[in-house]
């Protein structure tokens, strides 16, 4: 049996720098706080505002985030255009396809309403950063949150802007006859893009660091807590969204959740030690079509339910801007509330089972927004690739589930 090789694991890696990051930051503040450059400097490139701060563990963080939102305008343009243009065919396929884009939209709007409301009631990030400490690094967001309007929020908003092209782009994509080459060329970008931010993800245990060393240094120890709340409250949220929500849907069709977990378990351990919900999707495909799903509804509604049906990332995110906001103690609006419900319905479609995808969907609907600070990803960054397997786990059983429902319901369901 081959041997796992621990040093070759990302996450050994982000863990072992988040602990050197926090020994730095209490220990030796001077050297998280060391300043290298005389004030925090910002540059546009690509659509993009990068901003790298001052002292050299912001640095650290700065970069990787820098690097991470020059994947966020194409990410956005080719998969929320690609993605249209498959809803598309997915309502040429019949009754099935239908259904399949129905019952994805619903359940994962429902996964982020479950995100905002548990947010709301627990308060992850309450606490994190004291007024008197924050001073005045975020009254512009402050300001920018009370003086909300629609108007200004697309009319100045660049990511925004690519989100609204994207979609009628891909509207207008799906009326051309002749579109194959070109779908074939934009799939083949967006696995270059994805190879891309594979090789920046592989930086993340240096941004996991500085990150934590800049909280730890600035914010003190006590800043730990509400991130261990915050993996605590997702972690939590999505068992019940599993055990509650989904075992519901399951009963519906006369199935139980504890019994289809016990059936996919070997999948869930290959989606756990991979962090990605793509590794576990040919045996899934598999186990479905041998638990009695016909082969046309599995080939359709699985691969389909990698980008339009990710449970676990839809509660990831809507938690995680609501921590971020309860952090910098940013009162949102109701309009920015539902503004982020809308924006995270279309942003968590581009959200692929690709590892550190999800970052950059976190990173692209914050940038939508302009309300909460985006150096707020750094605090995350130490504790975004722990939940990776959560948010990965959870979109496997969602589109497992839904495989299930959408087979029994169309009486394409035969069980030997």
């Amino acid at each position: 049996m081959k041997k796992l090789n621990i040093t070759h694991n990302l996450t050994f890696y982000v863990l072992l720098c988040v602990v050197i990051g926090v020994f730095i930051g209490h220990f030796h503040k001077d050297w998280a706080l060391f300043k290298v450059f005389e004030e925090k400097f910002t540059y546009s490139f690509l659509g993009a505002e990068l901003a790298v701060g001052p002292s050299v563990s912001e640095v650290f963080s700065g970069v990787f985030i820098s690097l991470v939102k020059l994947f966020i305008n194409p990410i956005i343009f080719l998969t929320i255009s690609l993605g249209i243009v498959n809803m598309g065919n997915l309502k040429k396929v019949g009754r099935v396809g239908g259904k399949a884009v129905l019952y994805f939209e619903i359940v994962t709007t429902f996964a982020l309403l479950i995100g905002i409301l548990v947010s709301h009631i627990l308060e992850p990030g309450v606490g994190v950063i004291r007024s008197e400490v924050a001073g005045g690094d975020i009254s512009k967001y402050t300001a920018k949150a009370a003086s909300f309007n629609w108007l200004g929020f697309f009319k100045e908003n660049f990511t925004i802007q690519v989100l609204f092209f994207s979609i009628f782009f891909g509207i207008f994509l799906n009326q051309v006859r002749a579109k194959a080459r070109m779908v074939a060329g934009m799939n083949q970008a967006l696995q270059w893009i994805f190879k891309g931010l594979h090789g920046v993800m592989i930086l993340a245990p240096l941004g996991a660091l500085g990150g934590m060393a800049f909280t730890i240094g600035k914010f003190g120890i006590h800043s730990l807590i509400p991130l261990g709340k915050l993996m605590i409250s997702v972690y939590a949220t999505m068992g019940i969204f599993v055990f509650v929500v989904l075992g519901l849907i399951l009963r519906t069709c006369g199935e139980r959740i504890s019994s289809f977990l016990n059936y996919i378990k070997a999948e869930i351990l290959i989606v756990l030690g991979t962090s990605s919900s793509e590794a576990g999707l040919p045996s899934l495909m598999h186990k479905l079509e041998k638990m009695g799903c016909s082969k046309s509804v599995v080939g359709l509604v699985v691969p389909a339910g990698y980008s339009f049906n990710l449970d676990g990332t839809s509660i990831y995110l809507s938690m995680a801007i609501l921590f971020l906001a309860q952090v910098y103690g940013i009162d949102l609006t109701m309009g920015q509330m539902v503004t982020i419900l809308g924006v995270l319905m279309i942003t968590s479609k581009g959200a692929a089972g690709v590892t550190g995808s999800g970052f950059v969907v976190l990173a692209s609907t914050i940038s939508a927004l302009q309300v909460i600070p985006m150096e707020g990803l750094a605090l995350l960054l130490g504790v975004d690739r722990f939940m990776s397997e959560a948010r990965a786990i959870t979109n496997i059983i969602g589109n497992g589930v839904a495989t299930v429902w959408l087979a029994k319901h169309e009486n394409e369901f035969k069980k030997e």
